[in-house]
């Protein structure tokens, strides 16, 4: 059995409407799910992205959400699932005030409300079955 357990924290950024937050690395081959963190802190967060390949009852499904003072929002669910076992994954990240924005694979596009209002995504996790190789901020 092969296991990835990551968490990457970063905070104290300075992420503004139109920048962009490129993220890169690989897959685990026997992942359940993984998790992208952004928002203000770890209980303030615009958007939670966890693609799940076996993971809380769903399979190879994308659950978005948003956490505000510790409290979970409404979960959206995606069907399109571009992540493989084993395999590199890409995820560009950006926002504005009405939304966050997600590119995955470098061609599949989702939108999840920015619920939070956030003019300025101080910070980003990673945690799961996912290792970051590249981590840009454009």
């Amino acid at each position: 059995m092969f296991l990835f357990s990551w968490v990457i924290v970063v905070t104290h950024l300075n992420i503004q409407p139109g920048d962009h937050i490129e993220l890169k690395g690989q897959v685990a081959p026997d992942a359940k799910s993984f998790a992208v963190n952004l928002g203000r802190s770890g209980l303030d967060l615009a958007l939670y992205f966890n693609p799940r390949f076996e993971s809380q009852g769903d399979a190879w499904t994308i659950v978005c959400n948003s956490l505000q003072k510790g409290e979970w929002g409404e979960e959206q669910r995606e069907p399109r699932f571009p992540f493989q076992q084993g395999q590199e994954g890409k995820m560009t990240f950006s926002f504005d005030a009405q939304e966050m924005c997600v590119t995955l694979q470098e061609h599949l596009e989702l939108t999840f409300p920015n619920r939070l209002g956030l003019e300025t995504i101080s910070f980003l996790s990673v945690e799961g079955d996912f290792k970051v190789t590249s981590l840009k901020f454009k």
